[in-house]
This record gives C-alpha cells, structure tokens and sequence, in this order.
C-alpha cells in the first residue's frame, strides 16, 4: 500500500492537528498507510493517534527551521508516496527538503490560515519575509490545498500566486462515530441542567478568537434573561478573560473548563455555539456544532460564514461588534434553527468525502 506523511510542528489540540489525524484515518480506510512525522513528540493528541494505530516519528528539533535537515534525512529513509503538511512554517520545509533529499515524493501543502490577518496581528519580522517565501516556494509544491475560499482569495493576493493553482478542500470533521461521541456523558454540571440555556464557545485564549467581545455579547444577554456561558479552551488570555467577566458582573454565569480533549458532548447539550473570532480560516466547530444540531452564531470572519451558507444555516454578525453579537445569540436562543437542517448541512463535511477529494486532487 503507497504510504501517505502528514507533517506538523507537534500534536497539540489544535484544527490543523485534529484534521490531519482525521484524514490519516480516513486515507487507511482507502487503502493507504498513514504516518505522522512531527517537529517534536509533544501534545494532547499524541494519546489519539496511537489509539488510532498510526505512527508518530519525531524529528526531535527544538524549532520548525531546525527540522530541515532531519526531515530530508527522514524522506531518504522512509521515501513516502506523498507529503501533506499542514502548517504554513511546515509548508515551506517540506518543499525545501524534497529538493535537498531527491526523492519522488509529492509536497502537497495545506493552508488554513488568513496569512495577511495573521501576520497583521503578530507583526514579527518573519512575516514580513514570509509573503516573498511562500510566492517562491509554493509553486514547487505538487499541489496547494485551501480549507476555504476566503484562505484561498488571501493566499493568492498575500503571495501572489495564481488562484487557479489553489484547490479548495474543507476540512473534513463528520466522523462515523461522531453521535457516539456526542453522546458520551457530559460531566460539566451546567449542561445537565435544563432550566438555564448555556451558550458555548471554544478556542484557543488568544487574541484571535476575540472572547472580550463574546464576554461583552453574554453580558447583555444576561441583562435580559437567565443564560450561562462557557468557554473551552487554554492560552495566554485567562487571566484577562477572568478579570473582565468580574468585571462585566457576570461571574457567576460564566466559566472556562479548560482544554477537552473532545467537545462535542458539550456541544450536544448547548443552546448555541457562539463564535467571536477576529478571522477564521475554516471553522471546525462551527461544523461540529450543526453535526449536533445545535444553532450556530458567528462573526462574519471567514470559513464560518461559507459553512454557514452566508447565514442561510446560522447567524452572522460583524467583527467586534458586541451588540450585534448579543442580540443574534438571544434571537437564537428565542428561534432555535431546525436540528435536522442543521446535521443535513454538516453532511458536506464528512471524512469519507474530503479523503476522496484529496485521492482525487492526488490522481
């Protein structure tokens, strides 16, 4: 069976981490042999990929950059039919390192990320290079994979690449045990209680994902009505997200869980999924949530809003904005959409098909 490398910095609990493991499954299924090869052997998901049975083989380097020359001593040893990567830093080792080993293998890099709005917020040097890096590199790839429209218009316009050489595959996130999981019992003592509706959010505590906003939003939907929140997720930002929902007066309706390893049995049993993002690449629990029939309010902030249909399956609000955000959550939670349009749509979104558009972008 041809072998198929997904390479990544490590096994954090990341979309970019979860969707490659997902697509390791799902190539298995179609007759592959999946390995992961990582920067560094660290992350929640290392316990996911050996329960699914897949290889982990770290390059042991303590930076991306410093990967370089490991990675092109891994291809010559283990010589996979194809390369996906997953990571724009990653990308562009993966490309440099088949020209440096001269192997066969096919670079197929995958982009999830608004790299101008990203470089935009981080404002480090090295985004300054990045633009002309990706322009040179890039199209030596066999193949550039988007997860959405809106990351492919961007990458095109931030590294001036043809559009027409970018192909658009959604991450694959509907997984045949995905109402299993969702069933699994929910331990948090606020989703087992139904006379409060609880809205739930997760992410990364970064800046990116704007929960000052999405705090500001519950507090006006506290005002008005019985309604609690959660937050999933870790990051440099708890200690100020803390701080401002003391503030906002609503401490006792709001709390962060922390990091789960699989949010869906608390997505099963909320109200609504709330996302607040700044800009997103795809939006893997936007689908998660409509898998579970559960209505979705988002910021207008890329991936969601084409999930989301432009807001044919969902609310859409404009960035940064707490009032719109608030009034949408509290016309979701007054006008659920129907559960069963909602998992419809989330069909889309299935492993088996995204495995079948990259066989086919592969073929």
């Amino acid at each position: 069976m041809p072998t198929i490398a997904f390479y990544l910095p490590d096994l954090t609990g990341g979309g970019a981490e979860r969707t490659l493991l997902r697509l390791a499954v799902g190539f298995r299924v179609s007759g592959w042999t999946p390995r992961l090869v990582v920067d560094r052997a660290r992350g929640e998901l290392l316990d996911s990929a050996r329960a699914d049975a897949i290889p982990v083989d770290s390059l042991d380097a303590s930076r991306t950059l410093r990967a370089l020359p490991k990675l092109v001593g891994w291809l010559h040893e283990h010589r996979p039919a194809v390369l996906l990567s997953g990571i724009t830093h990653n990308n562009l080792i993966a490309v440099w390192a088949r020209a440096l080993a001269r192997v066969p293998t096919r670079i197929m890099l995958s982009e999830r990320t608004v790299l101008s709005a990203h470089a935009r917020m981080h404002g480090r040097w090295q985004y300054r290079v990045l633009p002309r890096l990706c322009a040179l590199t890039y199209p030596h790839a066999a193949a550039v994979v988007a997860v959405s429209n809106s990351v492919a218009d961007d990458l095109a316009a931030y590294a001036h690449l043809d559009r027409r050489t970018i192909t658009v595959i959604p991450d694959p996130v509907v997984t045949p045990d995905l109402a299993q999981r969702a069933a699994v019992p929910c331990q948090h003592p606020w989703l087992n209680d139904a006379r409060i509706p609880v809205i739930v959010a997760a992410g990364r505590l970064e800046p990116v994902k704007d929960f000052p906003t999405l705090l500001e939003a519950f507090a006006l939907v506290r005002r008005q009505r019985p309604v609690r929140l959660l937050i999933l997720g870790e990051g440099s930002k708890r200690r100020e997200l803390l701080d401002l929902r003391d503030r906002l007066g609503v401490g006792a309706d709001v709390e962060l869980p922390g990091f789960q390893a699989d949010p869906l049995p608390f997505f099963a049993r909320a109200a609504v999924l709330a996302v607040s993002s700044r800009h997103e690449g795809f939006g893997l629990t936007v689908v998660e949530a409509l898998a579970c029939g559960v209505s979705v309010v988002s910021t207008n902030c890329g991936g969601p809003a084409e999930i989301l249909a432009n807001g044919r399956f969902g609310w859409l609000t404009p960035v940064g904005d707490a009032a719109a955000l608030g009034a949408a959550l509290a016309d979701a939670l007054d006008h659920p959409t129907a559960s069963a349009r909602l998992r419809s749509r989330s069909q889309d979104y299935t492993v088996a098909a995204m495995t079948q558009h990259y066989l086919n972008l592969f073929t």
